[in-house]
């Protein structure tokens, strides 16, 4: 089996183990109960469709997540659409600010290195 090929799988499995965008206030930890989740309004998880591996990458489709006003600092990967379910969790660069409640566009990528 070749790297490429490997990180394929990879990345297809980490893929498989949820698919639900979710985000957060500060660092949501390394736990599946993710900390500094958004929280009020409208917000919810919502499901992005996994794209094929592609030299070690798997792309999600963008997904539109509402939100009241603050900061978000970080995004998660989890298995459901609710409850301790987080996988992983990346920084957003740059973080989100939105003054006034309103929608925030996140388009996934897993990337294995």
């Amino acid at each position: 089996m070749n790297v490429t090929t490997s990180k394929n799988a990879l990345v297809d499995a980490l893929a498989a183990l949820g698919a639900h965008v979710g985000l957060a206030t500060a660092s949501p930890g390394t736990t599946s109960t993710p900390a500094n989740e958004a929280t009020g309004g409208s917000y919810a998880r919502i499901a992005t469709t996994w794209g094929a591996a592609s030299g070690g990458s798997r792309a999600g489709s963008a997904v539109i997540i509402n939100a009241n006003a603050g900061t978000y600092t970080h995004g998660f990967i989890a298995s459901a659409a609710t409850g301790n379910t987080m996988i992983d969790n990346a920084a957003l660069s740059p973080s989100i600010v939105l003054n006034a409640a309103g929608q925030i566009v996140v388009t996934p990528t897993l990337t294995v290195v």
